[in-house]
């Protein structure tokens, strides 16, 4: 069997079009139809065909179809089928748009998802509930969506869990998984029916680019997405997936050493709680105990967590402190940052920061923290 980093090389290889070793930038819109007059057809003969022959970069193009591949051929698997889309938000539309449920059980997590179910209750009276509600409320069709592990927090959910409650009421069940993707978790193991990330984080890996991804193992419905996606107008546009295929080539090394750092960076914390005065908790799926986590996390940890300081004071003033970690909002990069979460979510705490942890020497991340939190120690708060 081919390694993962391998096939993140070598595994869209059968698409290339030119002897470049690095595939160009296709700039173009729009593709020349064959020259042979024979070989050409009307719209309805060609029926459903969009990815393999390129028409218009609305509906597939020569760069997302090779990112397509790669995802499906070195990170998901071929038995799994990959829809790219230009955002994580844009992905989690089409889910929701695909499946069309009455009611979504939606827990806590990213807040622009809320912000998409929302705009779905006002225009088709979608029934939302929480994941602590009766879930005899959900019926055939309907969508259970579970993050984990969790934005912010970096927490783990039982996947295994929610399936079951989806499944023996005909529901379904979608799993955000950007903040540990393959190979830290599989959610289809545990009983997904879509899996979903933002491929801006991990799999784009330098903070230069938005994409998002739907994989399902259902053939069918990767065929019915992406011929809503020419419709909704969501497919990837040439640079990104340029930029995409780009970072996937070093995906593996990225993702295996982003959270071997925030473990120990975490433990270090962790271990360490009592020294630091302004620290009040640590939140991250190492620090939990539950059997479900071992066995969906079996390639290590989330880079991302969160902690929460004493004072919301503090929490401003924190990542003025830091020297390797930018502030600034999302994650995934190879360099590391911090986010005053409040900023961006108006349902989190005023105290709590959120660490995304880069490929920077552990020995620097760990002094950083440590000289930033003991600096902040004399700082009158009210």
């Amino acid at each position: 069997m081919v390694g993962l980093g391998t096939n993140l090389i070598h595994g869209d290889d059968s698409l290339s079009r030119v002897p470049d070793v690095v595939q160009p930038i296709n700039v173009s819109t729009t593709y020349r139809y064959d020259d042979d007059p024979d070989k050409l057809r009307i719209a309805a003969e060609r029926g459903d065909e969009i990815i393999g022959v390129p028409y218009y970069s609305r509906l597939s193009h020569p760069n997302s179809e090779k990112v397509e591949q790669l995802l499906q051929e070195a990170v998901f698997g071929n038995d799994k089928h990959v829809i790219i889309y230009n955002s994580g938000l844009s992905a989690f539309f089409a889910a929701l748009t695909f499946l069309n449920p009455k009611v979504l059980a939606i827990g806590k997590g990213y807040h622009g998802c809320h912000g998409i179910a929302n705009i779905f209750t006002r225009l088709t009276h979608l029934k939302q509930i929480s994941l602590e509600d009766d879930f005899n409320q959900l019926s055939k069709g309907d969508v259970i969506h579970l993050e984990t592990p969790v934005n912010p927090e970096g927490t783990a959910f039982d996947i295994n869990y929610f399936a079951n409650e989806a499944h023996k009421r005909g529901a379904y069940l979608i799993v955000d998984a950007t903040f540990a993707p393959p190979p830290l978790q599989d959610p289809f193991l545990h009983g997904a029916d879509i899996v979903m990330h933002s491929a801006t984080k991990y799999f784009g890996g330098h903070s230069d680019l938005l994409a998002g991804a739907l994989i399902t193992k259902n053939l069918n419905w990767k065929e019915k997405l992406v011929s809503d996606r020419l419709l909704l107008g969501t497919n990837i546009a040439n640079l990104e997936s340029f930029f995409l295929l780009r970072s996937l080539r070093t995906y593996e090394l990225r993702i295996l050493k982003q959270s071997s750092n925030a473990e120990n960076l975490v433990k270090y914390l962790f271990e360490n709680i009592n020294q630091y005065k302004i620290l009040s908790n640590i939140y991250h799926s190492s620090l939990q105990n539950e059997q479900f986590v071992k066995d969906q996390l079996t390639g290590g940890h989330s880079p991302t967590f969160s902690i929460l300081l004493t004072d919301e004071k503090l929490a401003r003033i924190l990542p003025s402190k830091l020297k390797y970690f930018h502030h600034a909002t999302s994650l995934g990069g190879v360099e590391s940052l911090i986010e005053w979460r409040a900023m961006s979510d108006t349902e989190i705490s005023t105290k709590l920061l959120r660490v995304s942890v880069g490929i920077e020497n552990i020995a620097d991340l760990i002094n950083d923290f440590h000289q930033a939190l003991k600096s902040l120690e004399n700082i009158e708060t009210v």
